[in-house]
């Protein structure tokens, strides 16, 4: 791959910088649609796979196997040139990007058409001890850490006596009150709750779950009324929910809010929103005043003088006008709905432009909202139209259970939702799979000096 050339090439290369919803899709709707010869494409990500991110707060509380969240990109791209290696700058002038991989040294690639889909990180406040003490909820990993935590944090707890150290154990936190915090807040405080038959020196009050929210209400996707049953239906399973408050600092595990409220907290989990990839920051691509690329509504890229040409953006990367009117500041919320439809169009454009078309705009209704907020609770909201509990958590699971990528991981998704229903979820915590070799380098022998 390194020096990769396509000057000589009749054949136009197109690029596809990251492998998440949008770029996934993009490049799978390219396989479908492109004549033999009739374009390249390469697709670079740092990670071998994509990850479903709905899915992050049921394999955090157990219910779904982390791998069944995660879709190859290997196996379901057969035609598109897979590198798994980073980004780090693009130069479109030159039409060039600079890949740079795990292990050795980066290299330049040319292309004749780039597709940026880079999609977001966490977004976080200067708060003393976030950085050094949340975890987001963003790539699979963290949510796998997140359950391994809990159900290790169970096991420290059930062998100590009552006092400040144990309640710091069973003490959960989460912040930010959109839908992932409170799907994950959700799942968290069912797997706590089902954990308690496993452990008889643990009681349901010796567990503490705190969620924080500086706005005065959570969900701003549901109605008014929904968020408030929301609310009503954590609080009656234990869980206690902080409006109009702030995160002041979690310097060691302390968590200070801007009530004046102190508890200490050894899981905070943070989902008070996202950012457009750093990776923009080394482009020559128009960004707007959020850090996101600038696009018009058919996908394509803009600047001051017009289309951009040979570049394109979608997904949590992008700035894409909502020409439905109900997009926050007149943009796309930055979710898996968008990304996913867009990606499809997107691939729709490019073909289409290649062959002399002209694209089309993106426009999506949204239908409705639906959240999962444990096993059989759940929220759903369309209009005026609402509906709660073990209906709406079935509409969570039968609509993302659909929308997941590719048959062979919906089956998996499914058939575990099934086994779990017989056999209960899995509560073993791999929290050594951190440190994998300590058990072997205890215990290995070394040479004698």
């Amino acid at each position: 791959m390194p020096g990769a050339s396509n000057r000589l090439s009749v054949v136009p290369k197109i690029l596809i910088v990251g492998g998440g919803y949008a770029g996934f899709y993009t490049a799978l709707k390219l396989e479908r649609s492109l004549r033999p010869g009739e374009a390249e494409v390469t697709m670079v990500d740092p990670l071998p796979y994509m990850t479903y991110q709905p899915f992050l707060p049921e394999v955090a509380a157990g219910s779904i196997e982390p791998r069944h969240a995660v879709v190859s990109h290997r196996r379901h791209l057969r035609s598109t040139n897979v590198v798994t290696a980073k980004v780090t700058g693009i130069n479109h002038a030159a039409k060039t990007a600079t890949i740079s991989p795990q292990i050795g040294e980066p290299w330049e690639f040319e292309y004749d058409i780039i597709v940026v889909t880079a999609g977001s990180v966490s977004r976080t406040f200067p708060i003393p001890g976030v950085a050094d003490e949340a975890i987001g909820l963003k790539t699979i990993e963290e949510a796998v850490e997140i359950r391994d935590r809990i159900l290790t944090n169970f096991d420290k707890a059930a062998i100590l006596p009552a006092g400040p150290e144990r309640d710091r154990l069973l003490t959960f936190t989460v912040i930010g009150g959109g839908f992932a915090g409170i799907e994950i807040f959700g799942e968290m405080r069912s797997l706590a709750s089902s954990l308690l038959r496993y452990y008889p020196t643990i009681t349901f009050d010796d567990t503490h779950f705190h969620l924080v929210e500086a706005m005065g209400r959570i969900m701003p996707e549901v109605s008014l009324k929904t968020s408030y049953w929301v609310i009503k239906n954590l609080a009656q399973r234990g869980a206690e929910i902080h409006l109009e408050t702030q995160l002041t600092s979690a310097v060691a595990g302390v968590i200070e809010l801007s009530t004046g409220e102190t508890f200490e907290s050894d899981l905070v989990v943070w989902t008070a929103g996202v950012m457009a990839s750093p990776m923009l920051r080394n482009t020559d691509l128009p960004i707007e005043e959020r850090g996101r690329l600038r696009v018009q509504a058919d996908l394509r890229v803009i600047n001051e003088d017009g289309v951009v040409p040979d570049a394109w953006g979608a997904g949590d990367v992008s700035a894409v006008p909502d020409l439905t009117g109900n997009g926050v500041g007149g943009f796309c919320v930055p979710n898996a709905q968008h990304a996913v439809r867009q990606g499809k169009l997107l691939a729709k454009n490019i073909v289409g432009t290649l062959r002399g078309e002209l694209p089309r705009e993106y426009y999506h209704k949204n239908l409705g909202a639906v959240a999962g907020l444990g096993l059989g609770e759940g929220a759903f909201q369309s209009g005026k139209i609402a509906i709660k509990g073990v209906p709406a958590w079935m509409m969570h699971r039968g609509y993302h259970g659909l929308a997941v990528p590719m048959w062979e991981r919906k089956i998996r998704v499914f058939a575990g939702w099934f086994l779990n229903f017989f056999l209960r979820r899995d509560v073993v915590s791999l929290e050594a799979r951190v440190t994998p070799r300590e058990a072997f380098e205890t215990f290995a022998s070394r040479p004698r000096s």
